[in-house]
């Protein structure tokens, strides 16, 4: 199976305590795939399946696709249909999907633009595509480079500029994200937040501070030493780069029809 940036498998068990479909995100993953022409939904890398279960209460019949059996686990504990799968070669055939969606997790594929070929084969035509990601200018609003600086490197190797994303979806439509409270619980939620940014447990279920605990704990103690400082002292982070959201928001949303 495809090589990934991230394993989930030890996340699977306690993700859903901090991580939820955000209602932000899905009003706009309904604007995306409205006019869709079934209600066939394959949602790839989908995980414990929150977003699948918001658009299924809106008519859509979900498919989770993931390559995380732990977290498919959780998936088919809420009723979900599941397969396990590599999102570079989707057990699903050509032009069969009403709906493919995938949220928040282009930036772990290292073969990327094979996932994309992959997200098109499988819609027929008509078909709605809806993309959730951060790109390279999404990460200005990531506040944490300040206490964690360390972690840029990686973090900007593992997110690409939108055109080059645009590119591999001609005639696609943006659409800038910004969470208004931190329900997600991804790295770019939590940032709306900072104070959560301190409990281990909101922390625990993202793949950024997993990694950063892991290979450097030093360095995650020091910032996060830091971060309580300039919280009691009145600093706001996420205020601070409140101009760079309004202009390209928290994350991005592509919207495309096949």
């Amino acid at each position: 199976m495809e090589a990934t940036r991230h394993d989930y498998a030890a996340q699977a068990a306690r993700y859903d305590r901090t991580r939820a479909a955000s209602p932000d995100l899905v009003a706009l993953l309904a604007q995306a795939v409205a006019g869709e022409p079934g209600p066939r939904l394959v949602d790839v890398g989908g995980g414990t399946g929150n977003y699948a279960a918001a658009l299924r209460q809106r008519g859509f019949a979900p498919l989770v696709i993931d390559r995380a059996p732990a977290m498919l686990a959780r998936a088919r504990d809420k009723g979900l249909a599941c397969l396990r799968g590599d999102a570079t070669a989707l057990p699903v055939a050509t032009a069969s999907a009403d709906v493919v969606m995938s949220i928040s997790m282009l930036h772990l594929v290292p073969d990327w633009r094979a996932m994309l070929r992959e997200l098109r084969r499988v819609l027929r035509p008509g078909g709605r595509g809806a993309l959730m990601l951060y790109t390279r200018e999404n990460l200005g609003v990531h506040w944490v480079f300040d206490y964690f600086p360390s972690t840029r490197a990686w973090v900007e190797d593992w997110h690409g500029p939108l055109a080059e994303v645009l590119a591999e979806l001609p005639g696609a439509r943006v659409v800038p994200l910004r969470f208004s409270d931190g329900s997600d619980g991804s790295l770019a939620a939590l940032c709306r937040t900072p104070a959560r940014l301190l409990d281990p447990a909101a922390r625990a279920q993202t793949s950024y501070f997993e990694k950063l605990e892991t290979e450097a704990p030093a360095v995650l103690a020091a910032g996060l030493a830091a971060l309580r400082r300039d919280l009691d002292g009145g600093r706001r982070p996420d205020v601070e780069v409140a101009a760079v959201r309004e202009k390209v928001g928290d994350g991005t949303v592509i919207m495309w029809t096949a």
